[in-house]
């Protein structure tokens, strides 16, 4: 729910920037926020033992940690495809999909770079970072808005796409509220 709300202000805002400002309609806003519960279904294909395990996780442990992303985007693909529209399909599947691909072209499932990562995986890839950070999980404390902003500020251009990251830190008195 916090990762959709924060995807839907993030994307209200980059409709402002004449950059994003012809892609990112009212529709869009509003399909972003919807989606973005959906982003993580294939963690339901990961065994209690590695999505939950305590402290730093073997490469064979992130290797099945990293088939999430595309289980998920065929999960929704297979069981939504005759529900909904296929622009909400498309979102969906996308942000599923890419959301742990890196602007630097270092993530996965792809290793898609820049452009190349749909505009709603490349949003929510920095709300659900955030919210991975200042949330407290079973194997870790949430940390500070300062802590997070500092780990993600190492990450622009890198992890994620500059401009979009200026905009959501400019976001930071809504984020604490």
């Amino acid at each position: 729910e916090n990762v959709g709300k924060n995807a839907r202000m993030l994307a209200m805002s980059l409709q402002f920037s004449p950059k994003f400002a012809k892609e990112i309609t009212n529709e869009f806003v509003d399909m972003i926020e919807m989606v973005a519960p959906l982003h993580d279904l294939g963690k339901i294909t990961i065994p209690d033992a590695v999505l939950t395990k305590p402290g730093a996780l073997t490469f064979e442990e992130y290797e099945i940690i990293k088939t999430h992303a595309k289980a998920g985007a065929d999960m929704i693909r297979e069981n939504m495809s005759q529900m909904v529209s296929g622009d909400f399909l498309q979102v969906a599947c996308d942000m599923a999909q890419y959301h742990h691909e890196k602007w630097n072209g270092k993530g996965y499932p792809n290793g898609l770079k820049g452009k190349e990562i749909p505009l709603t995986a490349r949003i929510l890839a920095i709300t659900d970072v955030f919210d991975a950070l200042v949330s407290k999980r079973q194997y870790k404390e949430g940390m500070s808005i300062d802590e997070a902003f500092s780990i993600m500020e190492k990450d622009r251009g890198e992890s994620f796409e500059a401009e979009i990251l200026d905009v959501f830190f400019d976001l930071r008195e809504e984020l604490e509220r």
